[in-house]
């Protein structure tokens, strides 16, 4: 008997079986006009203001029997969507909602990266499992008890895509952990989906099947971990390697560390300490290139150039050189040996050449300067507004746009280094709008970018491109971002999408990338 209940419930999970309610539901797909594809997180909300999202498949099950056969207007939003508007400006579609009935709505993408699906927290497919339609993941409802989950590490290592998170949210208690969640997932075709599918993750949890932290406590603080990276050692085996921080609050770290992950574990451990006074040392997300801006890897004058979203540190991409913080390099203008002191720029020391000319490089033991730093130099005085090297500008506006996070990786379809990152201080939203850039080296210059994705008054923040899902050659990328209400100004947090990450595909043929 236990068993056959397993079974069923299984099935359900899977949405192989109708859910409650899937007889008489009346399905509503939204899709995108442009692909066919569903659309995922369009509010639909009725003229009494009861609202209602889409899950991954673009679906929502209308079951409640107040709405059933009536005629009801859904409002459709959705962020870098849009519905056209009628004579009354309402922006929606009445619906004759019948039990077992169905209809599909087309939705115009403004965005030119395509919104795919969810990959975190509860009721992915929930919809979906309501309608009794088929989900492509084992777990679509729950999976390793994560309702919420914020930005995402990737590594591939060991065969397996490697899955790291920073803080944790729990279905049993609103603190969930803040150790670092982890996860892995099959590589497409090697078992796992294809990325336009979705990725199937299976989480490290603890007894109670919670998601459970990949780094040993260290009092109430929390650890994240970031600049994962994959390095042989002396013996020539392949490692996986990690910075990891402990933070007092979201501005201030109490220590840093080089940590190592151990297989038999299933989790981090310590390498070494890393001084809270180095100038340089992993952070960000990481791409590895060649030394001349050559794209790829394998060959040992490689470096892993670390992002955030400008690659404006390295080091060489062997053992001895990661561990010791004196071989890594700033991208910089700062003098050699010089620290960046404050945000003023009134006490650091520039290098230029006998011509005046200010000398952007590779230095070791050097700060290096990102665009607030940059542009505290030309308020001080110190540098012209020309002189900025990271200073990139909207193909559109042709305004300056200010990156704050993101990542860099070589693209073969392009043959140049593509990046993603996020801006922050814009419109519509503070921390939600996505540029597309390239560049013919790491550390550039990245003269344009381009929006591809918008979200109004929503964060959608540290963005990262994962290559290994890269498709026809490069043309297709796929990169997901954390979706949430923090730094937006808005207190209203969609259900069950919120503080989750979302992927998002790119085809880099579109005309509209296509720089001056």
């Amino acid at each position: 008997m236990k068993m056959v209940c397993r079974l069923v419930l299984a099935m359900v999970v899977l949405g192989a079986l109708p859910a409650r309610g899937a007889g008489p539901c009346f399905v509503i797909t939204v899709s995108d006009a442009q692909s066919g594809r569903g659309v995922p997180l369009v509010e639909l909300k009725t003229t009494d203001n009861v609202r209602r999202y889409t899950d991954s498949n673009g679906i929502v099950a209308i079951d409640e029997p107040a709405l059933l056969n009536h005629k009801v207007f859904f409002a459709l939003r959705s962020h870098g969507y849009e519905y056209p508007a009628d004579g009354f400006g309402f922006r929606g579609q009445a619906l004759e909602v019948k039990p077992g009935g169905s209809a599909t709505i087309k939705i115009k993408r403004v965005n030119i990266a395509e919104r795919l699906y969810r990959l975190t927290g509860a009721g992915i497919y929930d919809q979906s499992v309501r309608a009794g339609r088929p989900v492509p993941l084992r777990q679509g409802l729950l999976n390793g008890g994560v309702v919420g989950q914020d930005s995402a590490c990737v590594a591939v290592w060991g065969g397996k895509i490697r899955w790291f998170w920073g803080d944790t949210n729990r279905l049993a208690y609103p603190l969930g952990h803040f150790g670092t969640a982890g996860a892995t997932s099959e590589l497409p075709g090697q078992g796992g989906l294809d990325p336009a599918v979705g990725v199937d993750l299976t989480y490290f949890v603890d007894a109670a099947g919670f998601s459970r932290p990949m780094l040993a406590r260290d009092g109430s603080h929390p650890r994240w971990v970031d600049a994962v990276l994959v390095v042989k050692d002396e013996h020539g085996a392949e490692q996986l390697l990690a910075a990891c921080a402990t933070m007092k609050s979201l501005g201030e770290c109490l220590g840093r560390s080089l940590v190592i992950y151990n297989e038999s574990q299933q989790a981090f451990a310590p390498l070494q300490d890393i001084p809270l006074t180095a100038p340089l040392f992993p952070r960000g997300q990481v791409l590895r290139a060649g030394g001349g801006g050559s794209g790829g890897g394998g060959g040992g004058g490689d470096y892993l150039y670390f992002t955030n979203p400008w690659p404006n540190v390295r080091v060489k991409a062997d053992w001895d050189s990661v561990r010791t913080l004196a071989r890594y390099e700033a991208f910089t203008c700062v003098a050699p040996g010089q620290r960046y002191p404050d945000q003023r720029g009134a006490r650091v020391a520039l290098e230029r050449d006998a011509q005046g000319k200010l000398v952007w490089g590779w230095k070791a033991d050097t700060a290096p300067v990102d665009f607030g730093q940059a542009q505290a130099l030309v308020a001080a005085g110190a540098i012209t507004p020309a002189e900025v090297w990271f200073a990139p500008r909207d193909v559109e506006s042709k305004k300056p746009v200010r990156l704050h996070a993101g990542s860099v990786s070589y693209n073969a379809y392009k043959r140049k280094y593509v990046m993603i990152a996020e801006e922050t201080g814009g419109g519509p939203s503070f921390m939600g709008e996505i540029y597309y850039g390239e560049s013919l080296r790491p550390e550039g210059p990245w003269p344009w970018v381009r929006k591809i994705v918008t979200h109004d008054r929503y964060s959608f923040y540290n963005p990262v491109h994962h290559p290994f899902f890269d498709q026809d050659g490069g043309r297709l990328i796929y990169f997901e971002g954390t979706y949430a209400i923090t730094f937006s100004g808005n207190n209203d947090a969609t259900p069950l999408y919120d503080y989750n990450q979302i992927m998002y595909r790119l085809d880099l043929s579109d005309p509209r990338l296509e720089m001056p």
